[in-house]
């Protein structure tokens, strides 16, 4: 049992770098960067692209932001980008609380035979977090190369991936690796106490066990014990039902 502790450990804490990342990648402005393609360019300005804001970088070491300020005004891919990344920052969210109640290594509903199957709960949630990253940022990836080298396209500037999608990926591959072993791990201790309520042979983990066979020899010499204790006693039933009869006829 001490390995599948281990193992939901590290699922665990794979599934908070997921978190980590995705909450760090939602935020940052670096999904798209300005791309230059030929090197025979001059430009005093860096543009990048965020679900939120948009910024730019001059070389005088000026940085500016703006943030959207229309949600209607949005394109589509953008509006979708944004509720599936906040979908899979609540999720992971929800993932992280779940499985430090369910693991083993908590004191959190230690006497509920449901534990494992809330671990497993909190590593399916890390799992679809990760899909959710994992979908924005292949998205957010296609449209960026469909743009790049599109020769019929009007924009008169052209955007790269930025690290910001590098690090959704990243975060989405650490959520589905850590939610896989947490569930595989917490599967196995479902069912080791789910087999141990099944089994009354088994013993709980605050019950003292006493074999069957101690216990009917308790009551073997129980039984044993009382003719003895009626015999030095002196006085038997037999006897006083024989007094009461003699009496009774004279």
């Amino acid at each position: 049992m001490m390995g599948t502790m281990a193992q939901q450990l590290l699922g665990f804490f794979l599934g908070l770098l997921g978190l980590v990342g995705t909450l760090t990648s939602t935020v940052l402005p670096h999904w798209r960067q300005t791309a230059y393609f030929s090197t025979n360019f001059i430009t005093a300005s860096y543009y990048m692209k965020g679900l939120w804001m948009e910024c730019v970088s001059h070389t005088a070491g000026i940085y500016q932001c703006e943030f959207h300020r229309s949600m209607l005004s949005l394109p589509k891919d953008l509006l979708a980008a944004r509720i599936l990344m906040v979908l899979s920052c609540t999720t992971s969210i929800l993932a992280a609380i779940l499985s430090a109640v369910g693991m083993k290594c908590t004191r959190c509903a230690y006497q509920c035979h449901a534990k494992g199957s809330i671990a497993v709960s909190g590593g399916s949630c890390f799992i679809l977090a990760g899909l959710f990253c994992l979908i924005t940022t292949s998205w957010t990836t296609c449209d960026v190369i469909r743009d790049a080298y599109d020769p019929f396209s009007t924009s008169g500037m052209k955007y790269e991936i930025g690290l910001a999608v590098y690090i959704s990926f990243s975060s989405a591959i650490f959520s589905i690796c850590g939610g896989g072993m947490l569930c595989v791990a917490s599967w196995d201790v479902r069912n080791y106490l789910s087999h141990k309520v099944a089994d009354p042979q088994v013993p709980g983990p605050n019950k003292c066990h006493i074999p069957a066979y101690q216990a009917n020899t308790a009551f073997e010499s129980d039984h044993s014990s009382s003719p003895n204790f009626s015999s030095s006693s002196g006085y038997r039933l037999s006897d006083s039902i024989s007094e009461s009869s003699i009496k009774s006829k004279i």
